[in-house]
């Protein structure tokens, strides 16, 4: 059996100018703090970043975004960090801007190998920019492409060796979705246990879609 402990410094070899990497959490809650930091101190630039805000410029992945590590951003919302409204307005960094939903049924239609999906949310706006559009029963619908990524940074509750993972509350928001669409998964646990301590029903992304696991938390 792989062993899928690793230290924090050792996920720098999976950084690299350039690359997509999507992030879990929303406004920053269940979004792996050690991976972040770990990330912004690597140095890598000119990242696309796929994740459901841009959380705060002081929290999640704000300060990839304040220190100019991100040349595109895919997000649903990013009203509560002003640096990306700032950026994006002097055209420093490029904004996706996708409804919620849509972001999300993207990276699952990733993960789970399809071609797209249509849906009439975004029709008439901004939104169906650049999109084909189709006609099925007298109602248009947009066709919405997959999302997929290099790297996904995911924040657990619980993970036992194997990368089991369990989440909490509201942090479990992306989280099991983007564990999906990536090439590579890296989980960060708040509490790391024996294979066989998480009972199978409560596992709610398995371990075989976790390439490695950083514990404990900021752990050098």
């Amino acid at each position: 059996m792989k062993n899928k402990l690793i230290g924090i410094q050792q996920t720098a070899t999976h950084f690299y100018d350039g690359m997509t990497i999507m992030v879990g959490g929303f406004m920053g809650v269940g979004t792996p703090p050690g991976l972040i930091t770990a990330l912004l101190n690597s140095g890598v630039k000119d990242l696309t970043l796929i994740a459901n805000d841009t959380s705060r410029v002081d929290f999640g992945i704000g300060p990839l975004i304040v220190n100019h590590r991100v040349k595109k951003v895919i997000t649903s919302h990013i009203g509560t960090n002003p640096e990306t409204g700032r950026q994006m307005i002097a055209g420093e960094i490029e904004v996706e801007l996708v409804p919620l939903g849509t972001l999300i049924e993207r990276i699952r239609c990733g993960g789970a190998g399809l071609g797209g999906f249509l849906t009439p949310i975004g029709v008439g706006t901004f939104v169906e920019a650049g999109k084909q559009k189709i006609t099925l029963n007298e109602t248009d619908y947009l066709l919405e492409l997959p999302l997929r990524a290099d790297l996904a940074l995911i924040q657990a509750h619980l993970s036992d060796h194997q990368g089991n993972l369990t989440y909490q509350l509201s942090a479990r928001n992306f989280n099991p979705v983007i564990a999906l669409a990536a090439d590579i998964t890296i989980a960060e646990p708040d509490a790391l246990v024996e294979v066989g301590e998480i009972a199978p029903d409560c596992v709610m992304t398995p371990g075989a879609l976790i390439d490695y696991i950083v514990y404990p938390r900021g752990n050098s």
